[in-house]
């Protein structure tokens, strides 16, 4: 297919996406924008936020990482389940009990104002990081498969991009994105089943035949029980419980959506409700996984990893199935993007500019704050794309898990110690603590050979810091009197 007909297909998309985000976005308010007034329909939000939760990069990278690890990346989704499950019965209530707007400030009334401003900080680089990685892999996609044989330059495609999420998000925020991000969920879970069975019905197998030629390739095996191994099925699910809970948990964009619905009870059975669905979902992707390699290992395509998926849909399936995982790609993408953009201006607003409390500011000048700072963070994403482009890791997944367990760790030990422990802390020196627990990180994870040896330390690294940071806030504590 042409790209200049692709292209159509993408403009359209994007129009739907604009009417839906106009008819929902009418008489917005800041309030709209950060919380959807708390007026959410808890199944809208649950099923929406598969798309958040997953992305381009899961789309792209996980059936493209099934050729080297098979189906070990189930042993992280058993700990996203376990994540999932801990968010509901231990977070969501102390949110609710709180009525926060942003979850950070639960770390003002535990410890202090500077203990706030560090754990919002760290969730805004931790996220600008994680987004913006995402972004880079399928505005790449996008790039080579449509806008590069315009001429167009890679960093005029991901201003685009930005541009039109931008257009969207600008006004209603959370109330629009609860609505834009279920079509968006709907279209990539149609875009990945329909090409489940294009695949099938290609290779002429029905999904047993399927399951037992990937069995004979080696590629169904989901534990490994080589402790020594990154992969060792216990250290895999400790580390997908710990990412579920500080990178849904813990941040800003995850719980914005969660807070916004009705009542508690309601945002509880959203987060249970998504814990089985991700099991269901996640195991689909690794079956497509598995079907990618072995439909491209019949026609001897030499491409692997995050490149497979796009290289078979584009140059080895019939044009209508390009379009569809086009668009299920750029559906995956949006909810990602433009939920973090908006939970990041929120935070930026909230937690760094106190924009609620500044009652020398009416509605309006409010509203005008916060829209340039939805501006700002579309810039810095453009930077931090441009960045990724100029690293170009073959495995964006990777990527963005690892740099997790050095941003999301100050978070896990700041919400542990104030969960679990009743001591107060020297508020002045919870940033330094927040800073010393990744450096630390970074020497154990740089010197493992020497002080492991055979044993591999992987994912878990991210337990490893919020241990470090709980205790760095026990060594500056002290019994509450």
């Amino acid at each position: 297919m042409s790209p200049g007909l692709l292209f159509s297909f993408v403009v359209a998309y994007f129009v739907i996406l604009l009417i839906v985000a106009w008819y929902t976005g009418r008489g917005s308010n800041n309030d709209s924008f950060f919380i959807g007034n708390r007026n959410s329909n808890w199944m809208l939000v649950a099923f929406g936020m598969i798309g958040t939760s997953l992305s381009g990069v899961t789309f792209v990278s996980v059936p493209g990482a099934v050729g080297k690890d098979a189906f070990t990346y189930f042993q992280i989704t058993l700990g996203y389940f376990i994540g999932y499950i801990t968010i509901a019965y231990v977070l969501i209530p102390l949110y609710y009990r709180l009525q926060l707007t942003s979850i950070y400030n639960y770390l003002n009334t535990r410890f202090g104002v500077m203990s706030y401003k560090t754990g919002a900080s760290f969730f805004i680089l931790s996220r600008t990081l994680g987004a913006t990685a995402r972004l880079y892999l399928v505005v790449r996609i996008l790039q080579d498969a449509i806008l590069s044989s315009f001429g167009v330059p890679f960093w005029l495609t991901t201003l685009i991009i930005l541009f039109m999420i931008l257009v969207y998000t600008y006004e209603g925020g959370v109330k629009t994105i609860v609505y834009t991000d279920t079509l968006q969920t709907t279209c990539m879970l149609a875009g990945l089943i329909i090409c489940v069975f294009y695949i099938l019905h290609a290779m002429d197998m029905n999904m047993a035949q399927s399951i037992s030629a990937m069995q004979e390739k080696g590629l169904t095996r989901i534990f490994e029980f080589d402790p020594n191994s990154k992969l060792f099925f216990v250290k895999q699910i400790l580390a997908g419980a710990f990412i579920t809970i500080t990178m849904t948990g813990l941040d800003q964009e995850m719980m914005q959506k969660n807070i916004s619905v009705k009542t508690l009870r309601d945002s509880k059975k959203n987060m249970v409700s998504l814990a089985f669905i991700m099991l269901v979902v996640i195991g689909l992707f690794l079956f497509l996984g598995g079907l990618l390699n072995l439909y491209g290992a019949k026609l001897q395509v030499s491409a692997t990893g995050d490149a497979l998926f796009p290289e078979l849909a584009l140059r080895h399936m019939p044009p209508v199935i390009s379009v569809i995982f086009i668009i299920a790609l750029i559906s995956a993408l949006f909810p990602s993007a433009d939920g973090a953009m908006t939970a990041l201006t929120s935070s930026i607003c909230i937690d760094i500019l106190d924009l609620q409390r500044r009652t020398d500011w009416d509605e309006a000048q409010k509203k005008k704050v916060r829209q340039r700072i939805h501006l700002m963070m579309a810039f810095i994403f453009l930077l931090f794309v441009m960045l990724f482009e100029w690293v170009n890791n073959p495995s964006m997944i990777g990527v963005i898990l690892k740099v997790a367990t050095y941003t999301y760790g100050p978070l896990l030990g700041l919400f542990a110690f104030g969960i679990l422990s009743k001591r107060t802390v020297n508020d002045r020196l919870v940033p330094i603590v927040c800073v010393v627990a990744p450096l630390l990180c970074y020497v154990v994870d740089t010197n493992q050979a020497v002080l492991f040896k055979q044993f591999q330390i992987g994912l878990e690294l991210l337990i490893i810091n919020g241990a470090f940071t709980y205790i760095g806030l026990l060594m500056i504590s002290r019994r509450k009197i």
